[in-house]
This record gives structure tokens, C-alpha cells and sequence, in this order.
């Protein structure tokens, strides 16, 4: 919701229409809920070993499965239809690639390869190319810059958050990065990497104009933080470590996208 908003605002020429971009958030509200109860459906029996999640509306039968996967499908169908129908197909387009990439790809990829990471990482972004095209904005380098910022910065932030319910994800079976690596060395290194990575992609909006001054050397000064968070992960992966940077994770893309709303460049 927060990236779709700050993209929409974004990707607006001139005044934003507030109308379209409640009817935006309506549409992504409602397919981010099917992708979630979806999710929940497909690993019950995952969320039924794991301490932090047994407590959830399937594996504590709360829920029925066959209400859960009607649930899921209604809100799902029309949070795609109502996009189509009050916004554009192009944004609706985006949010039924955003909970088939989700359910289809990467739920099931979570019990077989750690790569799961990155591709969960890809519907994880398109909200906010979502909320551009919902406001009128052109697929082109501007988006894709915030497409690639918000996948990085998921990355370090899912990665800290793997490593602190590592024992877990290992009692669901989940093939998290953090469960076959008993030192962190290797989690801390694929931190590092990503969060440096980061750093350049974050300055592309004031390099294409969508951004000023401010909004760049605020990002850099977010950037330094983000990587020196990370930095001490490669040096000893601990859990008040890794709690540290996914609290500056929590930290760095809120104060982003708020320098991108108050820094934008008049289009």
C-alpha cells in the first residue's frame, strides 16, 4: 500500500487525482489480501510447525480450507476486475502478476531453493510500478529505477529476518538461506551485497529527473546507514545484529519514499 501510493504520486503529471488513487489503493488492498490468504492456504502445513505462525486461522482451525480458498479467490478476482474497470488494465494487468508470480512461483519455490528470496522479491516490487501506471505514468527507466530499489531493499530486510527465526523456518521446512548456514557468513555476505547494490540504484530517480538535490543526498545518507547496518552482519552474524538491520530496514524505505513525495520534480 505504501509503495503503491508513493509510486502513484510519483508517476502523476500535475495534480494527483485523489479519486483514482483511493480507487488505486482499494484494488491493491484487496489483491494483496487474496495473495496473502492464498499463501496461507498453500502452507498451512508449513504455519502448523512453525511457532511465530501456528497461531494463524488454518493450522489453529479457525478457518476452513475451503473458506479460506473461497475467500481468497472472490477478493482476489475483484480486486483485479475493480482495477480494470476504475483504473486501467495495465495496472490491473500488474496486480494479477503481482499474486500469480506470489502464489504460483514463489510459495511454492519457499520448500525447495533459497533463491526463493529473489523471487519473492519481484511481486514484492510491483506495487509501486502499479501505483505509477495507475496515475498515468509510462513504463520506462523512472519506474524500473523504482522497481529495482524497492527488490533491493527487500532483500537485506527479508534476509536479517530469515536469520533471526532461522530454527523456525528450519522446523517448517522452508529452504531459507539462514537454515543451511550454521555461521552466517554466507547470509551476511548476500546482505552486504545487496545493500551495496542498493546504494547507486536508490540515486537514479534525481539522475532521471523524477527527484532534486535533496531527495539525492538524503538517499545517499539512507544508503550509508542501510550498508554500514549491513557491514556488521559480514563481520559476526548475530541475532541483536540481525535485528538491527531489519529494524533500519523498517527505517530506510519509509524515509525514502517520503524524501521521493517531498522532493519530486514538478512534471
Amino acid at each position: 500500500m505504501l509503495t503503491a501510493a508513493a509510486g502513484f504520486y510519483l508517476g502523476a503529471a500535475g495534480r494527483v487525482d485523489v479519486r483514482v488513487l483511493i480507487e488505486t489503493l482499494l484494488g491493491v488492498a484487496l489483491v494483496a489480501a487474496g495473495t496473502n490468504a492464498f499463501n496461507q492456504l498453500r502452507e498451512r502445513d508449513v504455519d502448523a510447525r512453525m511457532q511465530r505462525t501456528r497461531g494463524r486461522p488454518l493450522p489453529s482451525g479457525r478457518v476452513t480450507p475451503r473458506a479460506a480458498a473461497a475467500f481468497a479467490a472472490v477478493i482476489s478476482i475483484v480486486g483485479v476486475a475493480y482495477l480494470g474497470l476504475a483504473v486501467n488494465l495495465l495496472t490491473a494487468g500488474l496486480a494479477a502478476l503481482t499474486l500469480a508470480s506470489y502464489v504460483l512461483l514463489y510459495t511454492p519455490l519457499k520448500r525447495k531453493t533459497s533463491l526463493n528470496t529473489l523471487i519473492g522479491a519481484v511481486p514484492g516490487a510491483l506495487p509501486i510500478v502499479g501505483g505509477w501506471t495507475a496515475a498515468g505514468g509510462e513504463l520506462g527507466p523512472a519506474v524500473a529505477a523504482l522497481f529495482w530499489m524497492v527488490f533491493l531493499w527487500q532483500l537485506p530486510h527479508f534476509l536479517a529476518l530469515a536469520w533471526i527465526y532461522r530454527d523456525d523456518y528450519r522446523r517448517g521446512g522452508l529452504a531459507m538461506l539462514s537454515v543451511d548456514d550454521p555461521d552466517g557468513r554466507h547470509t551476511g555476505r548476500m546482505v552486504l551485497l545487496y545493500a551495496t547494490a542498493l546504494l547507486p540504484v536508490s540515486l537514479l530517480p534525481t539522475l532521471l529527473g523524477v527527484t532534486g538535490a535533496l531527495y539525492f543526498f538524503g538517499a545517499l545518507a539512507l544508503g550509508l546507514a542501510y550498508t554500514g547496518a549491513s557491514v556488521a552482519m559480514t563481520r559476526a552474524v548475530t541475532t541483536a545484529r540481525a535485528w538491527r538491520l531489519f529494524l533500519v530496514s523498517i527505517i530506510y524505505l519509509p524515509a525514502l519514499l517520503t524524501l521521493m513525495v517531498l522532493d519530486k520534480t514538478v512534471a
